[in-house]
């Protein structure tokens, strides 16, 4: 295991300081305590702050324990679940073949 997290760009670092931000905002909707949803994620009060500021050295493990302990695993779900770069290219990639020999020689 590496001695430090790799390195995070900004726009990640934000993307994930949003998502804290909206872990804290669920967290307190829902009137629980930092020790409340501590305690049901299996974790440490610190290690929950971190979460809520959108830590980048944080596992995503925890990430997920901290969303089931508000009720928010089926958005955990909704990650990557529609790749559209990913079927266009695998579409691509399906097109038939023709071999060589076979080609049939263009009218002139």
């Amino acid at each position: 295991m590496p001695s430090k997290p790799p390195t995070i760009f900004p726009q990640e670092q934000r993307m994930l300081g949003l998502l804290g931000e909206r872990i804290k905002l669920a967290r307190l909707r829902r009137k629980f305590s930092s020790t409340t949803v501590s305690a049901r994620a299996g974790i440490c009060r610190t290690t929950l702050y971190k979460v809520e500021v959108g830590d980048g050295g944080v596992t995503l493990g925890t990430y997920l324990r901290v969303l089931a302990s508000l009720g928010l695993s089926e958005d955990f779900e909704k990650l990557a679940a529609d790749d559209h770069v990913g079927r266009r290219l695998q579409d691509l990639g399906l097109e038939p073949k023709i071999p060589a020999g076979r080609r049939r020689a263009v009218p002139a």
